[in-house]
């Protein structure tokens, strides 16, 4: 499902453990670590979207998580023309995405990577709330900023989570292009 605009709409998941530190995942035979994510049905809504997609990528379900905060809206971010299909119609441009800050409540031995035939991850850890922005791939950093940059507050009413220094992240942003 693409918008007229050539967005893809998308879910994307911070799970994080109480003590503040986030679920990070490598994809599958890639080097690219990421947040879980996924596209929504057209019958969906973005919370039943997230809880599919949790449960397909860490096999965690509804009971294992605590929903504390979702962004308002669409973030969006246009994929690099390299990985755009241009012979597929229509057009994806990019990813228009609701992002949700879940707590984990259960065990962390429940996250199974390995629940369904075709696993988008085959290793995770647990990161400071922050460490995502310089590590994921170059052109979602700015959807994971905005994100992040939402569902702070809603994790600092839980764990101190440290302010992000809005120069080093500008200058960081602009060192790399």
């Amino acid at each position: 499902m693409i918008d007229p605009d050539g967005y893809r709409p998308n879910v994307g998941i911070v799970l994080m453990q109480e003590c503040g530190r986030v679920f990070w995942a490598r994809r599958v035979r890639r080097d690219g670590w990421q947040f879980p994510q996924g596209g929504m049905n057209s019958d969906e809504t973005p919370e039943e979207a997230m809880l599919r997609e949790l449960t397909e990528e860490t096999g965690l379900s509804e009971q294992h998580v605590e929903i504390l905060a979702a962004t308002p809206g669409w973030l969006r971010y246009r994929l690099p023309r390299h990985c755009v299909r241009s012979n597929v119609r229509p057009v994806c441009i990019g990813q228009k995405q609701v992002w949700f800050l879940l707590k984990l409540v259960a065990d962390e031995s429940c996250v199974r990577l390995d629940g369904t035939d075709r696993p988008e991850f085959d290793l995770w850890r647990w990161v400071d709330f922050w460490y995502p922005l310089d590590h994921v791939v170059s052109f979602k950093r700015g959807v994971y900023e905005r994100a992040l940059r939402h569902l702070a507050p809603a994790a600092r009413r839980l764990i101190d989570i440290p302010q992000e220094p809005v120069a080093e992240a500008g200058a960081l942003a602009s060192a790399r292009g």
